[in-house]
């Protein structure tokens, strides 16, 4: 074999980054990405704008890797494909659990993969709220405390590839809290074939799923129009006592070019969910009950699964135009997304509260809360070539309105009203405009920079405030410009490498109004970092590498605390984050392909020099992947390391690692009427460790730690066929 150099003393940006590398290696023992939007063809749909590079073999290493970097980002960046998503994830699986696999990522799953909202998805030690989570480049989320639910708005039908962006991003990744990160869901495209297809499973836990979809394929009678429209259903008791859970979705996606340049995309997804929502257990609670120990079946208790309970419904839908005019390439996405939740609980399903209400001596005293928000907004991305690089701009603006209520229920007398806590009405305006220019010098060397100004305006009306009962009408609006300046170098067509500069913002939680008059007590400061990261990134069929740097100055850190069934936040003062991530998969033969990462992070408390809370020090995946011919494989274990629970080096809670195992086979036209035939097998928590995993809050009498327990050892056969 011919030996091939490189010119490296041409690209200082290269050795700088692998110096820098190599010498932290010895002393630690996007979703939007700003691709090339190109030129809209009336012929062929983009699947993916990951800027991941793709290849026919299905047995390269790009092909099996369950999460690798992207030889355009420029930023540590974990791309997941669909083809992990369909092969080695639950049929229930949310995108919190698909994410997991991903360095730095943690999660909590407490009721079984999907089961139950995550209870802890953090990015580097960052919580969710600190970071972004987008659906085909839109932000959604809860403005109140910009948190998501994992459960409530897209199946895994539902997902294409997912887009792991550790970083702020560059000037042009909008979202409420961009500088812990961005988790990118994509939808799935349309295929170009006319098919039908249906699913079912069965598993542990009692666990089902049934599912259908229709692909129309190209329709040239309607301009090569293509579009799917699908169903699915589950049910399940959950690994918890008594934690049910059911689930419904529908979707639609049609693509529409119209011309040569121009393409429509309508988007539209509905859920219902009925689920029994426990709080963690105490350790008494464990140690009598076991660790899976949730709801109870005694109407006489608070902790009884018909007092507590979800009953959610949820929409998301848009309008993409993606053309070229002129020299522009435009995207807009016009959006709307709603979130109707009512709920109830028992007041304290842990025990400590004795019964009694206004109607009994021994009646079950609960809570009811109804949170529903509705958002409007617009996402706009525009970018020409303008003389030797590109010339990016855009906007993203929405506003949603959220009204939200809690008040005192007799549970055993079908939830009678028994007295207020609070009903307030309130609205986030938030518009981000941002420009950069992409500057292409010779050597592969892109520099990038760029300014987003972030405006957030909260405004609440109530006549009974949370915490204090009074009335208040108050607003309040936090903004800043944000510098970036990223620097990308294309080293061969294989090799990448960059270093970033951003910084990050994120404003006020929503119950920095919850006092008595915010005009006197004044506006707490926003989250801010700066973040510093350098990486490189290597791709051919047999090998891909990805590994990084990242150094996190953050002020005004806010933690929370979970108290029954409030969370109190408070400001930790200045931190910083540190750490290396490294991940490759490799592929070496006869179908087989091996898989790692392994990341080493610190986030600790500047004025103590304690850990931030629920902060593991280190994250670790490894495996192996087999596919050749229908046989498809996998035994991947992932390994969450140290962390607290709590601020001050409180609640420790100990490693630990979860492996699983999927395989499936496809079957070839079993019927002169069918396609492929997929049957599936999968073992999540192969060794059934159940230890504890989470702190989950305290209880809110006696302040009694909550812990979540891992979910034990679960079991799902699939069978989908396509027509």
């Amino acid at each position: 074999m011919q030996r091939v150099s490189f010119p490296l003393r041409k690209k200082p940006l290269t050795q700088f980054v692998l110096a820098t590398l190599c010498a932290a290696g010895a002393q630690i023992s996007h979703a939007q990405t700003s691709g090339d939007l190109g030129s809209v063809q009336s012929t062929a749909v983009s699947s993916s704008n990951s800027g991941t590079a793709t290849s026919t073999n299905v047995q390269s290493a790009p092909a099996q890797a369950p999460s690798q970097g992207s030889l355009t980002a420029t930023q540590p960046q974990s791309v997941i494909s669909r083809h992990y998503i369909e092969n080695s994830t639950a049929p229930t699986a949310n995108y919190s659990e698909i994410v997991q696999i991903a360095p730095s990522v943690s999660n909590v799953a407490p009721n079984g993969s999907g089961l139950m909202e995550s209870q802890s998805l953090s990015i580097r030690g960052l919580q969710d709220g600190q970071y972004n989570v987008t659906f085909d480049g839109i932000p959604f989320g809860d403005t109140n405390d910009f948190t998501h639910h994992s459960t409530s708005f897209f199946s895994n039908r539902v997902l294409g590839n997912i887009v792991v962006d550790r970083g702020p991003g560059d000037a042009s990744q909008i979202g409420f809290a961009t500088f812990g990160g961005t988790i990118s869901l994509q939808s799935r495209v349309p295929s170009a074939s006319p098919a039908f297809s249906v699913l079912g499973s069965y598993g542990s836990f009692d666990t089902w799923q049934a599912g259908a979809e229709f692909n129309t394929g190209y329709l040239q009678q309607w301009g090569d129009a293509r579009a799917m429209v699908g169903y699915a259903q589950s049910s399940s008791d959950g690994y918890l006592t008594n934690a049910d859970q059911r689930r419904q979705n529908v979707y639609f996606k049609l693509d529409k070019p119209i011309g040569d340049n121009t393409l429509l995309t309508l988007f539209a997804t509905y859920n219902n969910i009925h689920q029994n929502v426990p709080l963690g257990a105490t350790a008494a609670q464990i140690q009598q009950f076991g660790p899976n120990f949730g709801l109870g079946a005694d109407p006489t208790s608070q902790a009884y699964a018909g007092y507590n309970f979800d009953r959610i419904n949820t929409d998301f839908e848009y309008i993409g135009v993606k053309t070229k005019v002129a020299e522009w390439v435009i995207d807009n996405k016009l959006y709307t997304y709603g979130y109707y939740h009512n709920g109830f609980n028992g007041l304290d399903p842990n025990g400590e509260t004795p019964n009694g209400t206004i109607f009994g001596p021994n009646n079950v005293p609960g809570q009811e809360m109804n949170n529903n928000y509705r958002a409007f907004g617009d996402v706009l991305a525009l970018e020409r070539q303008l003389g030797p690089g590109k010339l990016q701009t855009g906007m993203w603006i929405a506003h949603q309105s959220n009204f939200r209520d809690n008040f005192n229920v007799d549970s055993s007398l079908n939830f009678a009203f028994i007295s207020q806590n609070f009903t307030m009405n309130d609205t986030m305006l938030t518009f981000q405009p941002y420009l950069q220019y992409a500057w292409q010098l010779q050597n592969g060397l892109t520099i990038t920079p760029g300014l987003k100004y972030v405006s957030f305006n909260r405004s609440i009306d109530t006549p009974m405030n949370q915490k204090t009962g009074e009335p208040l009408d108050f607003s309040h609006t936090w903004d800043k410009v944000l510098p970036s300046l990223t620097l990308h170098q294309q080293i061969t067509p294989q090799w990448s490498a960059y270093a970033q500069y951003a910084q990050g913002f994120l404003a006020p939680n929503l119950n920095v109004f919850y006092v008595n008059d915010p005009t006197v007590s004044g506006q707490p400061d926003p989250e801010q970092t700066d973040n510093y990261q350098i990486g490189t990134t290597y791709k051919t069929g047999r090998l891909t590498v990805a590994a990084d740097l990242y150094y996190i100055n953050f002020r005004n850190a806010v933690t929370s605390r979970t108290v029954g069934n409030n969370v109190i936040f408070s400001n930790a003062g200045g931190a910083t984050y540190k750490g290396v991530e490294t991940e490759a998969t490799l592929s070496v033969g006869d179908g087989f392909s091996l898989y790692g990462n392994l990341t080493f992070n610190s986030a600790k408390q500047k004025s103590t020099n304690t850990w931030m809370p629920n902060a593991p020090q280190s994250t670790a995946a490894v495996g192996v992947l087999y596919e050749r011919g229908p046989l498809n494989g996998s035994l991947l274990m992932k390994f969450v390391g140290h962390q607290y629970g709590d601020t001050g080096n409180t609640q420790p809670i100990g490693g630990y690692a979860i492996t699983n195992f999927a395989s499936s086979y496809t079957f070839a036209r079993l019927a002169p009427w069918t396609h492929d035939t997929r049957l599936g097998f999968q073992i999540d928590n192969l060794f059934n460790r159940t230890s504890i995993n989470a702190l989950a809050g305290y209880t809110a009498a006696d302040n009694t730690p909550l812990y979540w327990t891992i979910p034990g050892r679960a079991f799902v056969a699939t069978l989908s066929t396509d027509f």
